[in-house]
């Protein structure tokens, strides 16, 4: 295919998703706006309000209501599990997998990407984020796998005929992006600095209005095309081509092809970066699926056309409404005329500059002609009926995203505990479809990391993984290496065993749920409660609450603990355990042995103290009968 067909291509998915997507993204940039940035009064309105001198305030509360969903689904991540399918698929080698996968995520900042792409769902109905590659370092062609944030959600456009909530079915997708020329020549020197532009997406100069930026974009591709398997002599069936890029750790194993090739359906993913007057870069994707995942809002189909929605969307006029009549209570307070004094006629004339001013300056005194003294009129009140409208507005808005004074931490009728959590519990389920959703597009990221992970990660190398408390260490994969087993007998044996990354069918699932930390926590405070209604599993449970504690020394507590169980509940192979009774009682003989030789050291030296005191006593009875002047006469 020449650059002029993939040009042409390219510009007619493009007409399709923006013409698509203009509707939906027009509604998403006014909620945008309206939620973020305040933009919350109609222009005419704003304008003569201002004119006239008129407040025009406002009270933007749809941001308390935002974090609320999105730092909820902070506190509970969604983790990617990864579990073998078919026999070729090994239970380790899917800890491998999940190690593997853990370390993209913290390396990458992964949290990062999902939370913005959840924070763009809740506030205009879609946000995103991809999977890509980069080199592991400057002096190596090794590469590893990261996930990166889309910062701008309506960079991306994605394939107007897709169906699936996750994107596995998009066959095309785009993201647009604007580069200062002087990168856009640094990067691509000799290319000219044609923007790429369509309708319903602002070029460089729409965007920023300078002219000294190029717009540029990414054209993926999915396309079906045949590929060939191959069944192994140790029962696997994989790729031909992954077979050959590792034949000789195949014929190493004594492994070998048996009968011909099958071709079977998969797909080829090709990116495209392009300009509006040529194709700067062609891409060969490792995986099967555009790695571009959305996380959207709420999802409707209406006439066969997608629409997505926003928490705000239905709650903008509520929020008008509580900006207009506190705007309007404001104005009827402030405006409002003093309260002025009334008299008989004549009853001013004496300091009748200090009664001009009365009403805005305070004086000592007032002094008034007449027997009765001039009479202010009462104050109006505060508009009751305005302020009851602003409430009205503000109960229409929890009503209509379903997040009332206990969802928010603010005080509400409820009074008992049990009360308070069960509105909470129901401003989570309301709101839970955006949550669900951002696991649904996690499990989505998974299942290309799983396609992806054998492909980037095809030669034998030494990987870092991840356990589930974070805790780190190395792991060779695509090679032989010995490591220590137990067999059915308990012995512990050496064997050789390969991590083969590429060999054998995975799945997945996905898990919301608190982090390790307050998970740990929540461990501890369980077992110090079942510790307390049944006292006698203390000893048994005991080395495993002090691994669960946060304070300096518990893990050698927990170590401690642990010696002191039997052999059988600590895991250990029968051999093992029988050695470390014996050395536990040759320690206490030896121990006995000391204290029996301390206790004959003690009694030696006793007798040998009684031998001194008794010839100390027989040199004094003897100086005593001698006397000072010698024998007695």
């Amino acid at each position: 295919m020449t650059h002029d067909d993939i040009l042409r291509d390219a510009r007619d998915a493009f007409e399709r998703a923006s013409a698509h997507e203009a509707e939906i993204r027009e509604e998403a940039r006014d909620d945008l706006r309206f939620a973020r940035l305040g933009e919350q009064w109609p222009e005419k309105v704003r304008r003569d309000r201002e004119l006239d001198g008129r407040p025009c305030l406002t009270i933007n509360r749809l941001p308390a209501f935002i974090r609320q969903v999105v730092n909820d689904a902070r506190l509970n991540k969604p983790a990617i599990a990864c579990h073998p399918v078919d026999d070729g698929a090994d239970p380790q080698t899917a800890e491998i997998f999940n190690g593997l996968i853990r370390h993209i995520e913290q390396s990458s900042d992964a949290e990062v990407a999902y939370d913005t792409a959840l924070d763009f769902a809740v506030t205009c109905g879609f946000g995103y984020f991809r999977i890509n590659t980069r080199y592991a370092r400057d002096d190596s062609f090794e590469q590893d796998i990261v996930i990166e944030r889309v910062a701008d959600p309506f960079s991306v456009y994605g394939d107007p005929d897709s169906t699936a909530a996750d994107s596995s079915d998009w066959n095309t997708a785009f993201v647009v992006d604007s580069l200062p020329r002087a990168a856009f020549e640094a990067r691509w020197k000799g290319a000219e600095a044609v923007d790429w532009s369509g309708s319903g997406h602002e070029g460089a100069a729409g965007a920023w209005g300078d002219g000294e930026r190029v717009t540029v974009a990414e054209f993926w591709r999915r396309e079906a095309v045949r590929r060939k398997i191959v069944a192994l002599s140790d029962g696997q069936v994989i790729e031909l081509s992954a077979y050959e890029a590792q034949k000789g750790l195949f014929d190493a194993l004594g492994v070998s092809i048996v009968g011909a090739p099958r071709e079977v359906a998969s797909h080829r993913v090709v990116q495209h970066v392009v300009t509006g007057a040529e194709v700067l870069e062609t891409v060969e994707w490792a995986g099967r699926f555009i790695p571009i995942v959305p996380v959207f809002g709420e999802e409707l189909r209406i006439d066969g056309r997608r629409r997505l929605r926003s928490l705000v969307r239905d709650a903008k006029d509520p929020q008008r409404m509580f900006n207009y009549w506190r705007t309007t209570t404001t104005e009827l307070v402030a405006l409002a005329p003093k309260a002025p004094f009334i008299g008989r006629k004549g009853a001013f004339e004496t300091d009748a500059e200090k009664w001009a001013t009365a009403n805005v300056q305070t004086h000592a005194y007032l002094e008034y002609d007449g027997p009765e003294p001039p009479m202010r009129q009462p104050f109006a009140g505060v508009p009751a009926g305005a302020l009851q409208e602003a409430l009205n507005a503000s109960d229409d808005m929890k009503a209509i995203m379903g997040l009332h004074d206990a969802s928010l931490g603010a005080r509400s009728n409820e009074t008992s505990g049990r009360a308070i959590m069960a509105r909470q519990r129901e401003g989570d389920v309301s709101t839970f479809h955006y949550i669900d959703n951002l696991s649904r597009a996690i499990r989505h990221a998974g299942r290309i990391l799983i396609d992806l992970i054998p492909k980037v990660y095809a030669a034998p190398r030494v990987v870092r993984v991840l356990g589930p408390s974070g805790e780190a260490k190395l792991a060779a994969v695509n090679q032989p290496v010995a490591v220590r087993e137990a067999d059915a007998a308990g012995q512990v044996r050496e064997v050789q065993r390969i991590y083969d990354l590429g060999v054998g069918k995975y799945d997945l699932t996905v898990r919301a749920g608190p982090s390790f930390t307050s998970r740990r926590e929540e461990a501890a405070t369980q077992m110090i409660q079942l510790i307390q209604a049944y006292p006698a599993a203390a000893p048994v449970i005991g080395d495993l609450l002090a691994r669960n504690l946060d304070w300096p020394g518990a893990d050698e507590i927990a170590q401690r603990l642990s010696s002191l169980l039997p052999a059988q509940v600590r895991g250990e192979a029968p051999e093992l355990g029988e050695a470390r009774a014996a050395i536990e009682k040759l320690s206490q003989a030896l121990a006995g042995a000391n204290q029996k030789l301390e206790a004959m050291a003690k009694d030696q030296a006793l007798e040998t103290r009684k031998l001194e005191i008794a010839a100390f006593e027989a040199e004094t009875q003897r100086m005593r009968v001698l006397g000072p002047g010698g024998p007695a006469r």
